[in-house]
């Protein structure tokens, strides 16, 4: 293509190889973010928008668990796929809970403003999440609550919710809507930001204590820093 503004076919292709040059380069890491929440909260509803910019509002039981891929180029050295799991709210697959929360870096727990009873199991699943799950070290895992369908009602909002979280670390607690989008990529975000600092601070740990060099029975040893806090 030639023309005043447009591209040359050697722009087209400078710009492709420096492009796959810059792919070849960037660390890609993979993070599995599990939503959880009682059954029609809108869990379905919210991974829907994250990860394919679309609402449906045709309610979909989730049988068991699935989930959806969102690929974030998250900065010049490092891509992101997130695995977001949508995991079942009806408790007759309470038992296969362990095995939907394996390997997962992050939680989003959801309740529904239009059914403000929900709100009351937020503390059984955080209860139960961190009693199957936790990070290297013991550490739990970076958890937001979102306050979901805020579009129809805020009237219902927990006043209770702010110091719920500061009691039980929770990262932050957003009101949310699938409906509208409304901040759910600003938790998604968040849950992300947190995970990577976690897996960065797991790196450094590791390399350090490979960095660890015994000088015998004085038990004197040298740390070489390969990380920056």
């Amino acid at each position: 293509m030639n023309g005043k503004n447009g591209l040359t076919r050697e722009d087209i292709i400078k710009i492709n190889e420096t492009i796959r040059e810059n792919n070849l380069h960037k660390q890609e890491l993979n993070f599995k973010i599990i939503v959880i929440g009682d059954f029609g909260v809108g869990k379905t509803s919210i991974i829907g928008r994250y990860t394919e910019g679309e609402f449906s509002t045709q309610y979909k039981i989730t049988i068991g668990a699935d989930f959806a891929v969102k690929t974030l180029e998250w900065d010049e050295n490092t891509r992101i796929n997130l695995h977001v799991w949508d995991i079942a709210g009806h408790e007759r697959f309470g038992s296969l809970l362990s095995v939907f929360y394996r390997h997962a870096v992050a939680a989003a727990i959801v309740f529904d403003l239009t059914r403000p009873e929900t709100f009351k199991s937020v503390n059984k699943w955080l209860l139960d999440l961190r009693k199957k799950l936790h990070m290297p070290g013991g550490k739990s895992i970076p958890i937001v609550i979102l306050a979901n369908k805020g579009d129809i009602t805020m009237n219902t909002l927990p006043p209770e919710i702010d110091e719920f979280c500061r009691k039980n670390d929770i990262l932050a607690w957003y009101t949310t809507s699938a409906k509208y989008d409304i901040n759910i990529d600003e938790a998604m975000i968040k849950l992300t930001n947190a995970a990577i600092t976690n897996h960065r601070n797991l790196q450094c740990s590791l390399m350090t204590d490979e960095d660890i060099i015994s000088l015998g029975e004085n038990s004197e040893v040298l740390k070489r820093d390969k990380c920056c806090s």
